[in-house]
């Protein structure tokens, strides 16, 4: 039987911009799909009253202006989550032109629970069975043909990470009308009165069908029953009468028999369209991911990755090659030199001329610290990230982790911000609103301002300590045993349980040239814009306490505190750049380290303490925003005073061991 969509899509008027959502279930490349189709105009915000962030741009089609909304990952119109709640909270109230449902060619049965429900929801799908080529390396076929057919909506099979399907899906948006061949899927009978003795009782106007309306009435769904509530108003007594009678005569099976019904709708949908091979294709992709995701091969699998990723490629590559040659012999060979003869021929006044190209000047020290030294570590980091980003380790990684943190208060799902923390922690802070209790946001956040350091500090951190035997084992496990201590310890200390740890796996494949590449431009953009006014002001205040004296009266003041954990009174000035900035503070021993006044025993003390030092002015200021400002003083008080006991631990152990010396 037929049904008309609930919003009927008209011819589109001159110059009126029209709404597309991409709907599904994580890690099935709605994201991938929003890029092809927006390219660079895109803008990420908080979706309002939530925590939740949601891309929007803008695409051109065929000369007609869409807004491209990638909503976040849901599994059912019945949301469980609060990304699933906005997802529907956009479905709901931004009334889309086209609705996209993306899904995994490989889990087609699974999904298409979903595409049920967005179609008797009266809304106008089209639906993108995506990963066709992964699918079809398995040895599975899809006749995309009659799956339409059945369905009654557009369905295009596409491989948006492979850049297949990108047009013909351009084309079905363009060409999408009103779906009124979209079918109606008939459940059983009992269920079927249910449905309809709810339906026929509403009178308020609705984005989405009644009778989809109805079904999450009965499933007792809460924010649709304020919905329906404030829609219907006097009306809404005898609704509410009549669900409740109903929910009461079948609360021991309805949300059992509502499951079953769909999968066998399901069952139906799919045969004739899906084919599986009786001995099914096994990968080499898909063998390499059992290994990623179990203990025994999984561990060696990812110190094989930090080893060459982070060392090798973050630490000796960026923070050593290519450091070397940028400020070493771009900057203090020629562009300092030649800048501070322009600077003094122009500026006739000294105290004028050190702002720009003094000891701590805008341009000798801030520039020189943020392109010559943090910009090729954080641009090899990101190269990293995005890289394994691109092969779908990550979500691998994190169930091969998931145990483990667990011990911590938090799922596996935790890694992917523990990892972007090594690339800013600042954002990372920003990531950890994915995670789903505010008691696990809070340990993760504790962890990223304690012991994760981001990729500038990591790397100038490696390339200072790889030079002395032994030291960057000891600043390992020590920032390792710190982790392990303060997790369990907030698993324990702060109120909660940990909540239960789902995740869709992508398929593992070879990453695309130029995904890495956007994916990197784009994360180096947003980096590079925050941190380089952050070091421009940080050399502005303290070519201001140079002058007025207040700098030295910081240095005076922390000197017995760098006294005793046994470093000299010079390190505090790295201390001072770290308020503003880690990086900066690594950048600072870099620094000391170049002039010979610290050794292999201090060295490695400056760099625990600095790497579990205070959070830096921006990190500091997303925590007060995500978490507020008791939790976010909390822990900066927290940490600044664990870093220097830990501090005064090491270098006592050390001195007593005679490790190091």
């Amino acid at each position: 039987m037929a049904t008309c969509c609930t919003k009927q899509t008209e011819a589109p008027l001159p110059g009126d911009t029209r709404k597309i959502a991409l709907v599904g279930n994580p890690n099935v490349g709605k994201s991938v799909l929003f890029n092809a189709l927006t390219g660079a105009y895109v803008t990420v915000s908080n979706y309002p009253g939530t925590s939740v962030e949601v891309s929007r741009g803008s695409a051109t089609i065929n000369s007609q202006q869409w807004e491209v909304i990638d909503t976040p990952g849901m599994y059912s119109i019945h949301t469980i989550t609060e990304e699933e709640r906005v997802a529907r909270e956009i479905l709901l109230h931004e009334s889309p032109d086209v609705v996209i449902h993306v899904l995994d060619a490989r889990n087609l049965e699974r999904m298409l629970a979903m595409t049920i429900q967005l179609i008797e929801a009266g809304l106008p799908v089209i639906l993108v069975v995506n990963i066709m080529d992964e699918a079809e390396r398995m040895g599975l076929s899809i006749d995309l043909k009659l799956l339409q057919q059945k369905l009654g909506i557009p369905v295009i099979g596409a491989a948006t990470a492979r850049k297949r399907g990108i047009d013909e899906i351009r084309a079905a948006i363009h060409a999408y009308r009103c779906a009124c061949d979209q079918q109606r899927f008939e459940y059983s009978r009992l269920l079927e009165r249910d449905i309809n003795e709810v339906a026929t009782v509403m009178q308020g106007e609705y984005i989405l069908s009644r009778r989809a309306l109805a079904l999450l009435l009965l499933q007792q769904d809460e924010e649709i029953t304020e919905l329906v509530r404030h829609r219907e108003g006097d009306a809404f007594g005898p609704l509410a009468e009549k669900v409740r009678e109903i929910a009461f005569d079948r609360r021991e099976s309805f949300h059992l028999d509502l499951s079953l019904e769909r999968k066998e709708m399901v069952r139906r949908i799919i045969t004739g369209v899906f084919t599986a091979p009786e001995k099914r294709v096994v990968t080499i992709a898909e063998r390499l991911s059992n290994l990623a995701t179990r203990p025994l091969t999984g561990v060696p699998m990812l110190l094989i990755v930090l080893y060459f990723g982070l060392y090798q490629f973050v630490g000796v590559f960026g923070a050593g090659t290519v450091v070397d040659f940028l400020e070493g012999k771009i900057f203090e060979g020629l562009f300092n030199p030649w800048i501070i003869g322009v600077v003094k021929s122009i500026i006739p006044w000294e105290i004028i001329q050190e702002l720009f190209v003094g000891e701590y000047g805008i341009i000798t020290l801030g520039i020189r610290y943020a392109v010559g030294i943090i910009l090729p570590i954080v641009a090899t980091f990101f190269i990293f990230f995005s890289f394994l980003e691109d092969t779908g380790y990550f979500p691998r990684l994190a169930l091969l982790v998931d145990r483990v943190f667990k011990h911590f208060g938090m799922t596996g799902r935790a890694v992917i911000p523990m990892v972007l923390g090594f690339g800013c922690d600042t954002m990372a802070t920003m990531v950890t609103r994915t995670l789903e209790t505010t008691r696990e946001r809070i340990i993760a956040t504790i962890l990223l301002s304690l012991t994760i350091p981001c990729s500038a500090q990591l790397g100038v951190i490696i390339s200072l300590l790889s030079k002395f035997p032994g030291a960057l084992a000891v600043w390992s496990c020590c920032l390792l045993l710190l982790f392990i201590a303060v997790g369990f310890l907030s698993a324990k200390i702060l109120p909660g349980e940990a909540p239960m740890f789902y995740m869709e796996l992508p398929p593992m494949r070879l990453p695309q040239l130029g995904n890495v590449l956007t994916k990197t431009y784009t994360r180096m953009q947003w980096y590079f814009l925050e941190i380089l006014p952050l070091f421009v002001l940080a050399s502005v205040l303290l070519w201001l306490g140079k002058i007025t004296g207040f700098f030295e009266k910081m240095v005076s003041a922390m000197t017995p505190v760098m006294a005793s954990i046994g470093l000299p009174k010079e390190t505090a000035v790295a201390f001072i750049f770290g308020f503003f900035r880690r990086d900066y503070g690594a950048a600072g021993l870099y620094e000391l380290q170049n002039k010979g006044l610290m050794d292999a025993r201090q060295l490695t003390v400056a760099a625990v303490t600095l790497t579990l030092f205070i959070p830096c002015i921006a990190q500091f200021l997303i925590m007060k925003k995500e978490r507020g400002w008791k939790v976010a003083g909390a822990i900066g008080l927290f940490v600044s005073l664990l870093a220097y006991g830990s501090g005064y631990v090491l270098n006592k152990a050390l001195l007593v061991t005679g490790l190091l010396s």
